[in-house]
């Protein structure tokens, strides 16, 4: 095999490979292996044709796609690695030659890493944080335990409140007239979840069990039934059931219940000083993100389309393993939402850009700042991933080969670059 590299305008490169014409001749004998046992030629078994017979008949043609399908991944790996460069991309493969004795070529279309002008990267300026938090704060946290830990009861004695969980029946009028889909029996509906269109569950408010009342509202103009867009309409609704929340008292024996502490003061103490933990960990990473994007529009680089087009990809891939997980194909996903994965790929090519610019800066930063992680270090994350998968570290290390390891420390770099940016940064 034989490479020639062409540089080509905005961080693209073209790759010619050439391929011996041995090797093509090999590949169109397996290609024929391949084949042979779907031709038919009259005075001929079918699988016993001879390859001569064949391209005789039909060219030697109909073997080349599959011959150079069998071809390309293995030259353009070579090609890859031979190369030198940086490639961010898939390739855009055209052949320029295939034919019986002759050399095969294909070009190779790659993006290649884009070089990074760094901008201010030392004292930039980011908003400061509060980790103030205040006594309202601290009760929000208590009532939304003290909610979590209610108790679901039957009412009888009183009309339906806010908040309440009911179980209706309905049926829906417009002009003296039922409309189709606005009748339920036995339907469950929590007042004031906004479940309904505006205005039926405010007017449930007042209902007594097993009593009819009339609820009036109008339907929004954007409403999803065509027929029923801005018409006023009146609901017959019987309420049969009605629950509420019974709340825990907010007192020492609550605290000790829902957690080891024993005084109530003790647990808002707990909830305090967590929430203090919280803003800190959210105002760093506002503050990082703010430092990244103005060193970011302050730096200078040429992002190839192609290395966009690949981010953006890989993003619907990653998507894609994510709804798999919960057993969903990509494909059920786009048939239920309208999308299409073309469509999908196009709107994630501004996150894809973003995602390439801060990794090309903060990589450029760990340069800068000759920010490098030792095998020690490297060891010591390892350590904890092993932890965390409560595995021998040892054992871990064995499933992770050279290119794993390289790709692990560029990724502690980049997290050290981070660190090094707010640390040299200008509150203001």
């Amino acid at each position: 095999m034989s490479l020639q590299v062409e540089k080509l305008e905005h961080n693209m490169a073209k790759l010619t490979i050439e391929v011996p014409a041995e090797e093509l001749e090999k590949a169109m004998q397996r290609a024929y292996q391949k084949q042979k046992k779907n031709i038919s030629i009259p005075g001929f078994r079918k699988g016993k044709v001879p390859r001569q017979m064949i391209e005789k008949m039909y060219g030697p043609e109909i073997f080349y796609d599959d011959a150079a399908n069998d071809l390309i991944p293995e030259a353009y790996s070579s090609a890859y690695d031979e190369s030198g460069l940086d490639i961010v991309s898939q390739p855009k493969i055209d052949v320029t030659q295939i034919e019986k004795g002759k050399p095969f070529i294909f070009t190779a279309e790659v993006a290649v890493k884009p070089e990074v002008t760094l901008g201010q990267y030392r004292g930039v300026e980011v908003e400061k944080f509060s980790t103030e938090v205040t006594e309202e704060e601290v009760q929000a946290k208590l009532e939304e335990e003290q909610q979590k830990n209610a108790r679901t009861i039957s009412v009888e004695d009183r009309p339906v409140q806010d908040k309440d969980e009911i179980v209706l029946d309905f049926e829906g009028f417009v002009d003296g007239e039922a409309f189709e889909g606005g009748k339920g029996e036995n339907y469950p509906l929590a007042i004031g979840s906004g479940t309904f269109i505006p205005g039926f569950e405010e007017q449930l408010i007042g209902a007594e069990l097993e009593k009819e009342v009339e609820v009036k509202v109008t339907f929004p103009e954007d409403y999803h039934a065509e027929d029923l867009k801005g018409k006023d309409a009146v609901f017959k609704c019987t309420v049969h059931e009605i629950k509420a929340k019974e709340l825990p008292e907010l007192d020492d024996e609550f605290a000790s219940e829902v957690s080891e502490f024993e005084t109530l003061e003790e647990l808002k103490a707990d909830y305090k000083t967590k929430l203090e933990e919280e803003k800190a960990r959210e105002g760093k990473r506002k503050q990082e993100d703010q430092a990244v994007e103005k060193i970011v529009e302050a730096s200078e680089m040429d992002i190839p389309d192609a290395m966009t087009e690949t981010q953006a990809r890989q993003m619907v891939d990653d998507f894609a393993s994510r709804l798999q997980q919960q057993g969903l194909s990509l494909e059920q996903y786009a048939q239920f939402t309208g999308m299409t994965v073309d469509k999908m790929i196009e709107e994630m090519k501004p996150q894809a850009l973003k995602q390439i610019q801060t990794r090309l800066v903060l990589e450029a930063v760990a340069k800068a700042e000759n920010i490098e992680i030792s095998d020690e270090k490297l060891d010591e994350e390892i350590q904890k991933m092993a932890e965390a998968y409560q595995m021998e570290a040892d054992r871990l290390k064995e499933f992770m080969g050279d290119r794993e390891k390289e790709q692990m420390k560029q990724d502690m770099a980049v997290q050290e670059a981070i660190t090094f940016i707010v640390d040299n940064a200008e509150e203001k």
